[in-house]
């Protein structure tokens, strides 16, 4: 089997640490296995760093100075490996096996970096490559960098590259856990979760997998998250499955929009839950929830929107301090979902602009992590799927 170990900098973070990930790696190497290792910076080597540079540094020589870290790190690790028997080299940038290269706007380039990769690849039956992680160089050979979370986005576009089967992200948790176990009682592990699960759970906080690293994974490669104290490279942790596809799709029937709007509904505490509980309590189901500062917005199916103003118009009443209800018919909603769409700088604008240039009138805009919600007037819907569709056909 092939595989990529990303070690994390608190899994790196002592000699003793070190060590237990060079056993794990040459437990590995001894079953068979391919192994590619990407190091982060010991603990908090890089954040120490950036703190440390209190003058007015160039983007160039700032990533030669948090460079430092990785370098470390990779050191160790094969110096490690070595004493174990393990035939290891580290790369790094502006080594002549480099494999991580980023183009002129700072992003990586796909077709050399995949090349490179393609040639690691063809000495992994011969040796253990520790490369830096979240370092990369550009055209010119200077040091640049990922971006935070980084060494994530190394593992998953290195496992990709060199068509491993799975990317092991050893770190300081058990894997995905129901809750943080700082915070919570009772937090368990998750066996499996899905690339938008986790992604979604990324983009609101919680620290696992960095989301630009996920968008490298499809169906064939394997991802687990595995905590440091484990031992074993090839069990145990969370299993992320899946890929990112982007996704459009319009809904068949007509939503009618229902706003309710005064002063309660920024000062009240509850006041969306009661809202929201008393259309529960009538089998409304509510697709899609928009707030402001003084009004929110239910889109619900245009064929029980009747009863669901009846419904908010009586809770406005009991209320005392919201004014009124409004309802307005006939209303599409058009979907993109994708893992990509948080990396593209503008994404929004370049979804909603060319329906506005169409002169669709767009109602309500509702973004998540992954997701664009779209809508607009029922009779526009199927203009505005359309120009959605040639964005993404592009």
């Amino acid at each position: 089997m092939r595989v990529v170990a990303k070690f994390g900098g608190t899994s790196l973070g002592s000699g003793d640490r070190i060590n237990r990930a060079a056993d794990s790696i040459a437990a590995a190497v001894e079953a068979g296995h391919e192994i590619v290792v990407v190091a982060s910076a010991m603990g908090n080597t890089t954040d120490e760093l950036l703190d440390e540079i209190e003058f007015d540094a160039d983007e160039a020589d700032r990533a030669e100075i948090v460079s430092m870290g990785e370098r470390t790190s990779v050191r160790m690790l094969k110096a490690a490996l070595s004493a174990r028997g393990v035939d290891a080299a580290f790369l790094e940038p502006g080594g002549e096996d480099w494999p991580v290269v980023t183009d002129s706007r700072g992003e990586v380039d796909a077709e050399t970096t995949r090349q490179r990769a393609h040639d690691l690849a063809d000495t992994l039956d011969e040796q253990v490559p520790v490369v830096t992680g979240f370092l990369a160089e550009d055209g010119e050979g200077n040091v640049t960098t990922l971006g935070r979370g980084g060494s994530d986005t190394t593992a998953v576009m290195l496992g990709s590259y060199v068509d491993a089967d799975e990317v092991v992200i050893v770190t300081d948790v058990e894997g995905v856990m129901t809750g943080d176990p700082h915070v919570v009682e009772g937090a368990r592990n998750v066996a499996e979760i899905t690339v938008d699960e986790l992604r979604n759970l990324s983009f609101r906080g919680a620290e696992v997998v960095a989301p630009s690293a996920l968008s490298y994974k499809d169906d064939d490669l394997g991802v687990r998250v595995v905590h440091y104290q484990h031992g074993d490279l090839l069990t145990g942790g969370t299993s992320v499955t899946g890929q990112f596809d982007h996704l459009i799709d319009m809904r068949e029937s007509p939503l009618a929009c229902l706003t309710v709007a005064g002063r309660a509904i920024r000062n009240r505490p509850g006041i969306l839950s009661e809202l929201s509980n008393a259309l529960a309590d009538s089998d409304i189901n509510i697709d899609a929830v928009a707030s402001g500062m003084d009004s929110i917005t239910f889109y619900v199916d245009e064929d029980v929107s009747e009863r669901a103003e009846n419904i908010l118009h009586q809770e406005v009443i009991d209320a005392g301090s919201l004014s009124s209800v409004t309802v307005d018919d006939d209303v599409a909603v058009i979907r993109v979902t994708g893992g990509e769409l948080p990396n593209q700088s503008g994404i929004i604008s370049e979804i909603v602009q060319p329906v506005a240039n169409a002169h669709i009138d767009v109602h309500d805009l509702i973004t998540s992590a992954t997701s664009v919600a779209i809508f607009v007037d029922w009779t526009d819907r199927e203009r505005a799927l359309k120009i959605i569709q040639e964005k993404f056909q592009q």
